[in-house]
């Protein structure tokens, strides 16, 4: 159907990592404009977007499409699907439908950056304006600096800066109305797209897991708060309990924002819960830190920080990398980390740092390869938190580990699945294993090997590597990278 530029021009709304309807300064903005809103989205492939999503966020995307499209029909409107360069695809919608203007959420990814430049040109040619708002942080990254206006390269002084920003100001309500343009525009299918995985098929279960979408986000908080932020600062580092918020791929989607997740969670501070609040929002701290050093440092996802380490002496290894990957290393806090991700598209936070220090360390695997295998299987696969996650723990970004840091998998284990029911739960041919033996199957005897089920090398593999061994190989490659 052609579109009648005759009607009252609209503008058009941008959805990016925004995909929510409250608390988006950007789409209240639109909606307030005065004219009709044509809300799209629009889908990158990896030769025009370096950091298109991998296969475990395409999955999430997905189903968080589907849930906005139906939230704005609500309001009126519907979203407009369409495939392609975000710069080519909005020149073309603004020139058939004659938009005064398209609104969007600033982005601090450095591909998100070099579009914007790039179609704030185009739309100006046209005659048409391009207007980005702040809603995907609480902290825009220049509005964070030292006293000499320099990024921060240290967290807790960083947060200790955030903290003085108080009071923050109150979330947006959502839009009351949305009117959608008079005539309706081509729109591709969520089908044609074809996000959801086939071969292999290691979805299947997620929605039983997961619920993506604004709706799903704010029941996610909601439950946490209620049912988990008292005992959140001691119970976040225990991935046998139900502990943590899980609201990551909700926040890297933009399903809910960090501004209304600091608002709620203030709602529910108390005595007792003080603690637990206070560790929660450190960790919304630590996102925005992220994105704020991936601004700074737009090289972060690539290339580590300190210099040294481009002569670090990595090996390569497609045999070990490909068991890390299976959950095959033989040291159980590990594999079972790697099989969870695997089966939920999530892993817990503790046990990522667990695996990603077991493949830089004991592997001495590149971080790189650790952190395109985390894209490409995570549901909160986040360029920001991923990067400088996966340098923190190779002890090459700032404020990391220090690189002779290196996790003892069997004590790491002990301490925080003490009883071994996370590594049951994943690793179940060590499940009869008693708990003195669950994190260390090799120093079983074989009597008790027997009695549990387990024969080491059939159907649980010996260690990759000795733990004393692969940590003493670590530490002399790092003195002959600073030597």
């Amino acid at each position: 159907m052609t579109y009648d530029r005759e009607a009252i021009r609209p503008v058009i709304y941008w959805f990016r990592k925004d995909l929510r309807l409250t608390d988006n300064p950007a789409l209240l903005s639109a909606a307030e404009s005065g004219h009709p809103v044509l809300a799209v989205y629009i889908l990158e492939d990896g030769n025009s977007d370096p950091w298109a999503p991998g296969g475990a966020s395409r999955w999430w995307l997905h189903h968080s499409l589907k849930a906005l499209d139906k939230s704005l029909k609500t309001l009126g409107n519907r979203l407009v699907l369409r495939r392609g360069r975000p710069q080519e695809v909005l020149r073309e919608l603004a020139t058939e439908t004659g938009a005064t203007a398209v609104y969007s959420t600033w982005l601090a990814e450095p591909h998100a950056i070099k579009v914007d430049s790039e179609l704030g040109h185009i739309l100006n040619e046209l005659g048409s304006g391009f207007k980005t708002f702040d809603g995907n942080l609480i902290f825009p990254p220049e509005s964070v600096t030292t006293k000499n206006g320099e990024p921060y390269k240290v967290f807790t002084p960083f947060y200790k800066a955030c903290l003085k920003k108080f009071p923050l100001p109150d979330p947006m309500p959502a839009p009351r109305r949305l009117p959608c343009p008079g005539k309706s525009l081509k729109s591709d299918s969520l089908d044609q797209w074809e996000l959801l995985p086939k071969k292999p098929e290691w979805s299947a279960s997620w929605l039983d897991m997961w619920t993506p979408g604004e709706t799903g986000a704010l029941l996610r908080l909601d439950s946490f708060l209620e049912q988990s932020a008292v005992e959140y600062g001691t119970r976040r580092d225990r991935p046998d309990i139900s502990g943590t918020s899980r609201l990551s791929p909700h926040f890297h989607f933009g399903e809910i924002s960090p501004l209304l997740c600091w608002h709620r969670a203030l709602s529910h501070i108390s005595p007792e819960a003080e603690n637990g609040i206070e560790s929660f929002f450190r960790q919304i701290i630590w996102r925005e830190f992220s994105h704020h050093l991936l601004y700074h440092w737009p090289e972060f996802p690539e290339e580590p920080f300190r210099p040294e380490f481009k002569r670090f002496a990595w090996v390569k290894d497609e045999e070990a990398l490909l068991r890390w990957q299976r959950g095959l290393t033989g040291y159980p806090i590990v594999d079972a980390g790697m099989r969870e991700l695997w089966a939920t598209g999530w892993m817990h936070n503790r046990v990522r740092m667990i695996a990603a220090s077991f493949l830089v360390k004991h592997l001495l695997i590149p971080w790189q390869d650790g952190a395109a295998w985390f894209w490409n299987t995570l549901v909160d696969a986040d360029l920001a938190n991923n990067s400088v996650s996966w340098q923190w723990v190779a002890g090459c970004g700032v404020d990391a580990a220090p690189f002779f840091r290196v996790f003892n998998p069997m004590l790491q284990g002990r301490k925080f699945d003490p009883d071994g029911t996370y590594v049951r739960r994943w690793v179940p041919e060590l499940a009869n294993l008693p708990n003195k033996y669950i994190h260390e199957p090799w120093a079983t005897p074989e009597h008790i090997l027997e009695n549990s089920g387990v024969s080491l090398g059939n159907i649980y593999p010996f260690p990759l590597v000795n733990h004393m061994s692969a940590r003493n190989r670590a530490l002399a490659v790092f003195e002959q990278m600073r030597n």
